[in-house]
Formats: structure tokens, sequence, C-alpha cells
């Protein structure tokens, strides 16, 4: 392996001479699956959601002497309206108004671990469970009741958090659950009301995050302002592997507000009295600064054939075989995309504050049970003496800054016991030092045979790691620089059919012979970890792109050649549904205008959409303009109507966003996206004309994450618009640019 294809944060620990290794006794499946999701073993698997894995009911929801519920989860808000959706699931389930409810999410001194709010699994999960813990703990409280008015439970009804008798005798929940005793593992059956009797589930009430974030309330992390806080910045280096020589700490010391400079190892940090001051330090901190250059990371002009040539581990994620028709027709076709930046609007921060012998960390991290295990570690502190309590910031649906950040503030404050210490990462330490989205190269064969249908199906990728979330302290960039560091644990592929790389490799479709590959590159040159969707994204857009090709091969309409090969029910529904509303067979033709269509279920185990886009090409600019979307989302049981097309359509304008426009810029020396400028995202004059989302509901079926399902169709849909407008198809993303001018 070749010096520049080393991953530097690696060389960077081990040429320090520093190596630390550590083991565990859990099996690699049950380790792969901890280091995906970062959840506790399996209790008992008969339960739903959840529960399987915390099935005591007062883990969930307590209720109060007076009558009050406080209902706990362990997934944290990141702007997908998720706190809404589960009180809305909570509320019908227990009969009580969603305005009483005291709602608790992801905090490490009070919630239940369900490992990182990611995958689209918040309400598969924590919904599900709340729906059977809240009707399970109804039930209870009925029984409680029934008992002090001496009848039957059946004669009972509940309203509003109150227990009604037949002679009109009243009970609020408090006093009917005294001789009940929450503590009790959840059963595997539930007394779930119908379905027909819903009266919060299905309709859309007011998001309960969005106040404060409309009218500039505390909302965010960056809102904090706890008695006694002080402000910190870091100074990062300038490149992967640097090696700090000399800073001028001493100068910086005498500067107005300045509290302390930490220095440790390559870890460089300023504690100021007032915000501003410490952005000052900082500045003066970096200017000071000298390093030793780290390694150089590749060409970014060759950076997929320096991937392809990296050492893997080679899994067949599909191998299906059977007799099929002898193909008359092949094609062969390979898709890339760049890295892409998570680009959050806000820069992380976090507060943290070390006080009688407890660590307290105030975070926007996507898991708090796994950040606070690495935080120990790196603090050497008992797990039981850290606390991590979600607070929002802006979202990324991914791995950002967020955990990195969390550890600079634990780290400082350690150094200034007793007081609050704020830290808030600079847009350009955003951006060169977050985790991206892997670039990615796939390459597809396809063959059809005499009747025009697909007979074989052979596809490959190769990617690195799409989770490095903290399992461990190594994984924190801080924890990277110290003078004694930490090491990541080694990079684990994500067991399918949740997958990394090869998430949605496996096509829904009906093939009769077919072999995916995932080659799994365990180091590569940059930071790379979870983004909205993960491999989702162009393994979709591959997919939907052969899709359209064959179906022109065939003479077939594409939507008519997907049904083809589609025996899915419900996936057959929403090609249609999404057809027929789009106006599909009524399409006209119209010069630099194009159609294009896909579908996708998520993890073939999640939402299933597809959708049809109509486009715009200016052909003197490259400009590419989205007129409209149409798009059929089967997500189950639908919770929240507007809280499920606020995320199909949000994850069709940042899939848009990727597709058309984002990659991230770097050169030998270093990371030069520093800004966005450097960095472009869709702006507002690029967004689609016209979204329209039609929701299937089903009411009574299991909950479906639906928050990334649009990534990949989008993805397709798009690539398969723009060949239509063009007459040429187009195989590395992002699409738009210089090469449509002509």
């Amino acid at each position: 392996m070749s010096a520049d294809t080393i991953d530097p944060r690696r060389r960077a620990v081990l040429s320090a001479g520093a190596l630390v290794l550590g083991f565990t006794l859990l099996p690699r499946r049950a380790l792969a699956e901890f280091n995906g999701m970062g959840v506790p073993p399996i209790a008992d698997k008969h339960l739903a959601g959840s529960l399987q894995r915390t099935p005591m009911l007062d883990a969930w929801i307590k209720i109060a002497a007076d009558g009050k519920v406080t209902v706990f989860t362990g997934k944290a808000e990141l702007g997908t309206g998720v706190r809404t959706a589960l009180l809305q699931v909570a509320a019908e389930q227990l009969d009580v108004a969603p305005a009483t409810i005291h709602f608790i999410t992801a905090d490490t001194g009070l919630t239940p671990n369900e490992g990182f709010t990611a995958g689209s699994h918040t309400m598969a999960d924590s919904g599900t469970a709340l729906l059977n813990a809240a009707a399970q703990v109804r039930a209870l409280v009925v029984e409680g009741a029934a008992a002090q008015f001496k009848l039957d439970a059946a004669a009972l009804r509940t309203v509003n958090g109150m227990i009604i008798a037949p002679d009109g005798r009243q009970m609020h929940y408090g006093l009917a659950v005294r001789t009940i005793d929450l503590h009790q593992a959840a059963r595997v059956n539930s007394p779930l009301k119908q379905p027909r009797d819903y009266t919060v589930i299905g309709h859309s009430l007011p998001r309960v995050d969005i106040p404060a974030k409309l009218t500039g309330g505390a909302a965010y992390v960056q809102d904090m302002r706890l008695p006694g806080m002080v402000h910190a910045r870091v100074v990062r280096p300038p490149a992967y592997g640097a090696r700090l020589l000399s800073a001028n700490a001493q100068a910086v010391e005498r500067m107005p507000g300045v509290l302390k400079v930490h220095m440790d190892g390559n870890y460089l940090a300023v504690i100021a009295s007032d915000e501003w001051q410490a952005v000052q330090a900082m500045r003066a901190l970096s200017a000071s600064a000298r390093w030793q250059r780290g390694p150089a990371l590749p060409s970014p002009a060759n950076i997929h054939a320096t991937l392809r040539a990296l050492a893997s581990q080679d899994i067949v994620v599909e191998d299906k075989k059977s007799k099929a028709d002898s193909a008359v027709f092949t094609l062969k076709r390979r898709y890339t995309k760049q890295y892409v930046m998570h680009g959050s609007i806000g820069p992380s921060c976090s507060v943290a504050l070390l006080a009688q012998g407890g660590m307290t960390v105030w975070t926007h991290t996507q898991g708090v049970y796994p950040l606070r295990a690495a935080l120990a570690e790196l603090l050497s502190m008992p797990l039981d003496d850290v606390r991590c309590i979600h607070t929002e910031s802006a979202g990324c649906y991914g791995q950002n800054g967020a955990d990195d950040v969390a550890a600079d503030a634990a780290l400082l404050a350690r150094v200034l016991p007793g007081r609050p210490v704020r830290v808030q990462l600079m847009r350009d330490q955003e951006n060169q030092w977050e985790p991206y989205a892997p670039a990615m190269s796939t390459q597809l064969a396809a063959s059809l045979d005499a009747d025009g249908k697909i007979c074989d199906w052979q596809y490959e990728l190769w990617s690195g790691s799409h989770n490095e979330r903290p399992g461990n302290a190594g994984k924190l960039i801080p924890a990277q620089l110290l003078a004694r560091p930490f090491v990541p644990s080694p990079s684990q592929p994500m067991p399918m059919p949740e997958g990394g790389g090869d998430r949605n490799a496996i096509p829904l479709y009906t093939l009769p012979q077919a072999k995916v590959v995932n080659h799994f590159l365990p180091v590569t040159p940059l930071r790379t970890s979870a983004m909205r969707s993960l491999g989702a994204h162009i393994n979709l857009f591959a997919i939907e792109g052969m899709m359209d090709e064959l179906a022109a091969a065939a003479r077939t309409d594409p939507v008519a050649f997907r049904l083809r090969h589609m025996d899915d029910p419900r996936a057959r529904e929403v090609i249609e549904r999404s057809a027929r509303q789009f106006g599909w067979n009524q399409r006209k033709r119209r010069r630099d205008h194009g159609f294009g269509f896909a579908f996708g279920q998520y993890k073939n185990i999640m939402a299933y959409v597809a959708l049809a886009v109509e486009i715009r090409v200016e052909r003197s600019t490259g400009a590419v303009h989205i007129v409209r979307v149409t798009a059929a989302v089967d997500c189950g049981q639908g919770v929240s109507p507007d809280g499920i097309r606020n995320q199909v359509e949000g994850g069709i304008l940042q899939s848009a966003s990727w597709t058309l426009y984002e990659k991230l810029q770097f050169t030998p020396d270093a990371i030069t996206s520093v800004d966005w400028a450097s960095y472009p995202i869709m702006r507002y004059s690029n967004v689609p004309g016209k979204v329209d989302v039609i929701l299937i509901d089903r009411p009574g079926a299991p909950l479906l994450g639906v928050a990334e399902a649009a990534q990949g169709p989008m993805a397709g849909a798009l690539g398969n618009a723009l060949a239509d407008a063009t007459g040429k198809r187009w195989f590395d993303l992002p699409l738009a640019g210089p090469q449509l001018i002509g």
C-alpha cells in the first residue's frame, strides 16, 4: 500500500509511539450491530421495537401521584419532527392530551439506551416501543382503578388521563396507579386501540420544536447560556497528520479575557470570559502555531482509481442463482460519487460542566449513550460519572462535528472545573475535520433475455466506512490529537439489511439471477462516516439508471418495465400512484426538458418511495432546473402526515443538491472546501418549482422509517431525467456543470 493511501490519522497515532489494544467478548455479529446502531443487547426478541432491549415499562412511562405523565425516548430530535410524532404515539395509546405529557428525549441520566438516532429507525423502533408500552400502561392503570372502584376493568373507559366508571365516578391516572407497580416487563401482546378510534395518530399536530426556532428563542445548543459559563475555541491542525512544533501560548494568555491556553500534544485550545475574546485568542494562537505537515492526500482527479486499488474486505451480500433464459443483450456501466460534506448551516457546538465529580455534556450527538462511553474512556472516568444530554442543533442527518466538539468541551471543562465551558467550531474547522460521506465507485452488468426481461444482474461496489461514530474514544478527533493519543477502533462493515456502502445495493425487483459484492475498504485516505441514506444514494442511482437503459433496450416504457419486474404489491402501488399523479403517460416532449422516474424501498425494509421528475437544462450554462416532482410514499401507519411530507420533501431537496452540485474540494496538501464558496450547495433559486407528496396510509400497519427514503430515488430520477433531456447518460456524480454545455 502506497504512502498516499494510508489513513493519516492512524499513521500519526502510530508514529507518536502509543498503541492501545483492546478486546471484547461480544461475538462478531453482535459487535457489528453495536458499532452500527450503538444499541444494547436484546433481552426479549418477542417484544416490539426497542422494548426488545429495554423491556421495563417504567423505563418508558412514569405516572406521578398527581396524575402527571412523563414519557421517555432514547431517540433525539434532529429536525425531523420525531419528537412530535413520538409524543402523538404515546398520547394516543395512553388516552391523554399530548400537551399534558412531559416528554424527555435522549438523556443518559433519564432515558432508555436506543443507540443512535439514525437509519430511519426512530418510528420503527422507538415509536413501536411507545405504542405498545403506552397501551400496556393504560391497561394497568385501568386495572388499578377497577380494583378501587370494585368494578370489572372492561366496564371502565379512559378520557384525557381520567378513568371513568359507568356510574359517573372518575379517577385520574395518579390515583389509579397507586396500587400498580409499573416496574414490570412488557408483555408480548398489547391491548392496542383500534386504528378507527385514533384521534391523535394520523393527524398533523403543530410541531413542538418549531416555536422557539421560529421566534429566535433558545432552540439550539448554541443558544445555551448557563450561569458562570465561559467560552472556548480550538485550533485544529492544518491537515491530517500534522504535528505541532511550537505555539506562543504565553503571549495569548496575556490577551484580554483569556483564562487559559490548553496545549496537549497536537491539541490546542483557548478559554476566555466571552465568545469574541475566545475567537480573537484562537486567531492569535493559530497564527503563532508552527506545524510539521502530515502525509499527502491522494490526487482528487484519481480518487476512484486510488480507492479501487486499496486493500478490501470482499463481502458477497447477494448470490442468487437459478436457471435463467439466455441473454441476448448485456449492458455494463460504471458509476461514481465524490466525497460529500454534511454542510450543517450551524457549526457544531457543545457545553460541558465538571462539578462534584461528574461530567455533564450538552450535545447534539445522534447517540448520547455511545458518546458517553467514548467520553468516559477519553476522560478516564467511570461511565456513571458522565452524562450526555441531547440538545438540538442545525440538523445534519449523519455524523458531522457534533461528537468531536463534545469531546472538546469535556476536555476543556476538565481544565476549568466548576465552570460551564461552551465550545463552538468555526466554519472552516467544521468543513475540514468533519467525517465526509465516502466517495464510492460501483460497476454493474445486466442482461436481457429474448422476451425483454432481466435475466442476469451483477453488481459490485467499492466504499470506505459509512459508520465511524464514537464506539471508542479513538473515533474522536480531539482524542487523536493528544500527546498520548487514543487509537480508533478498526472499521467494521455494517451487516445487511442495514448495510453501509451496500445499503440498497440489492434490487427489490424480481431477478432470476443476481450477485452483489461489497468491496469494503477498512482504511481510506479521508475521514468518513454516516450521512443520510449511506450507500443507498449511489446504489439506487445506479440501479434505477440501469433500469431505464434496459427499458430502452427492451423498447418498453420505463414505468411499465419496472412493473414488469416487480412482485411486491406495495411497491407496485407507489410506482403506479406516483406515475398516475405525475401524468407520466401524458408527458409532452419539449426542447431541453427531460422526465425521469425511480423507485426504492429504503434498505428494502423501511418506507417505499417512487417519484417522477421533470427538469429543464440550460445548454448555455449547464444549469439544471427542477420543474416539478411527484412522489408517492408508503410508510405503513402514518403518524404525522405533515411530518412525513416534511421529510420526503427535505430528502428530495437534499438529494438533488448532492446529485447535481456537491463535491468536496481537496488537494494533496489539505481540504480546501472551507466555506460556502468552495463547497456549493443548492441555492433557493434552484429549489424545485413544485413538489407533490402522495401518502398511502395503512392504518394499523407497522411504522416504517421514512426520513431517508427519498434520497436514492431522487438521485435515480434526476439521472434519468438528465439523460432524457440531453440524449446522453451521465454516470459520475455530481451531474450539473460545464459538461452539460452545448
